[in-house]
């Protein structure tokens, strides 16, 4: 009915109203930048009118918008280590290698779908992978390194190998 869509409607926005300042205000005193903090604050009731949830019938509202921040404050965290990392990585090559700004997003959008995958891993699993992948160690080193037997870490690559697939599979 039309009249629930209005109702649905002043409900967000006293919602909204109520505690829009307070979040923005918590984030900016995490985040120490009002641009950033008001970003993430829109980005939190987005979160919220993508659930489609009744608003009206959340106990604890600031609670509640704490923990969806608290989420994308994480990401947020997490992604500026990730282009940190890359353009120090950047900065040793020499100016002709340097990609434009759009091969750079990117290469940041793809460094972080693999920081994604890998962080879905076992944790030995993933640390066997890294040492194999980056570090170019033996299955004989990683096991000794790990704890395990070399054929353990057979079974850690395979499974990784396998995660890998399943996730280009889905993509």
């Amino acid at each position: 009915m039309a009249g629930d869509g209005v109702l649905r409607q002043q409900q967000l926005h006293r919602f909204y109203s109520d505690h829009h300042g307070w979040l923005q205000g918590w984030l900016r005193r995490r985040l120490g930048c009002s641009q950033h903090a008001a970003d993430l604050a829109q980005d939190t009731f987005v979160r919220i009118l993508a659930r489609d949830q009744d608003v009206a019938s959340i106990r604890e509202p600031r609670a509640y918008l704490h923990t969806i921040a608290k989420g994308l404050l994480a990401n947020h965290w997490r992604r500026r280590q990730v282009e940190q990392a890359y353009l120090e990585a950047l900065a040793l090559q020499p100016e002709q290698v340097v990609p434009s700004p759009e091969t750079r997003a990117l290469i940041v959008e793809t460094l972080l779908e693999v920081d994604a995958l890998l962080a879905r891993l076992p944790d030995k699993v993933r640390r066997a992978f890294l040492m194999s992948q980056l570090q170019g160690l033996t299955y004989a080193a990683i096991g000794e390194a790990l704890g395990v037997s070399e054929r353990m870490v057979k079974k850690y690559m395979a499974q990784a190998m396998l995660h890998c697939l399943a996730l280009q599979d889905a993509s």
